[in-house]
């Protein structure tokens, strides 16, 4: 981890042009300055998420280039001109442009407005804590917020393999609902069980069918995205809603969409986006103490140093991590 003092720079892995995962390159860059309303944090960790894929392959419009990527990262205070936190708080920050629009996470330090920060006081591993804001935050989010979700609900996760279904799954069933899960892999049954599933579903692509036989979902997380999603609207039982969240399939758009012929009557559609407010709204400490006591878990799949981002982002677009990819500084 590089200090302050190394003649004000640090380590960041950086995006000039779009491409495959070789075109992040680790490069040395000054270390930011923190104005009022902005707060320098030593990053030691941080999650890695699809939408730093679709930016990095051209996806994102807007995005200026040299850009550090990366929507989330945890660490603590180095400098805060304001004082709205003290050198050594453990934080935690995520979305409001972050990667985007400034430089994010990919970095040993970044500087994100102060009101997208969270002090988060844990004893938590630094990856373990790295791989919560963001699939945290977007797990409570869509199941709280989009779904409203109460203890005698019936929720489907449609992509429960993914790091956000895997946390939404442990959610739904600490929660007390009951809790069934799609996956495309067999192999990965045992997977969704343990972090909660009560019912696993092999996913061919169509699964209504088999899902009104069993009475289908009033709750329905869709994190594979346009791709099944007509499908899973099926599968939604009247008042029902359906959460579109994630885009796993890597389609963006629905061709030639009917509403009368896709959405039942009485079936809601919504979707869950999380910005800024939605970060600060999340309770990450509470959720962090449930990491702690052991009745929340948190999935890893792969870590890496921040000098293997390429081999990081292969294994993300190749979906070979089943669970959280964390990039340690």
């Amino acid at each position: 981890m590089a200090n302050k003092s190394e003649q004000g720079s640090m380590r960041a892995a950086v995006y000039r042009l779009p491409g495959g995962p070789e075109v992040l390159k680790v490069e040395r860059m000054p270390i930011p300055v923190p104005t009022l309303g902005r707060v320098l944090i030593r990053v030691h960790a941080c999650g890695m998420n699809r939408s730093e894929m679709f930016t990095r392959q051209g996806h994102s419009p807007g995005i200026d280039v040299p850009r550090v990527l990366g929507i989330e990262a945890v660490g603590v205070v180095a400098e805060c001109p304001g004082g709205e936190f003290a050198v050594g708080d453990k934080v935690a920050t995520a979305m409001g442009g972050l990667g985007r629009q400034f430089d994010g996470g990919y970095a040993e330090y970044c500087c994100p407005p102060v009101t997208q920060v969270q002090v988060i006081k844990t004893e938590l591993p630094w990856a373990t804590f790295a791989a919560m804001p963001e699939m945290l935050q977007t797990a409570w989010g869509s199941l709280f917020r989009s779904l409203k979700l109460v203890p005698t609900d019936r929720l489907l996760v449609r992509g429960g393999t993914t790091s956000v279904g895997l946390a939404a799954l442990g959610l739904a069933k600490n929660l007390g609902a009951f809790v069934a899960s799609t996956t495309r892999n067999p192999a990965r049954e045992q997977l969704l069980k343990d972090n909660g599933a009560d019912l696993v579903l092999i996913d061919s692509g169509t699964i209504s069918d088999e899902v009104k036989k069993l009475g289908g979902f009033n709750k329905v997380l869709e994190l594979i995205g346009t791709t099944t999603l007509i499908d899973s609207l099926q599968c939604a039982s009247a008042d029902g809603i359906v959460c579109m969240t994630g885009i796993v399939g890597d389609s963006w758009e629905l061709p030639k969409f009917a509403p009368f012929d896709a959405i039942p009557t009485a079936v809601f559609l919504t979707t869950y986006q999380g910005g800024p407010e939605d970060f600060m709204a999340t309770p990450l400490a509470d959720l962090a103490a449930q990491v702690a006591a052991g009745t929340l878990k948190v999935q890893i799949g792969r870590t890496f140093k921040l000098d293997d981002i390429e081999e990081a982002h292969r294994c993300m677009e190749e979906n070979q991590a089943r669970g959280k990819i964390v990039l340690l500084m």
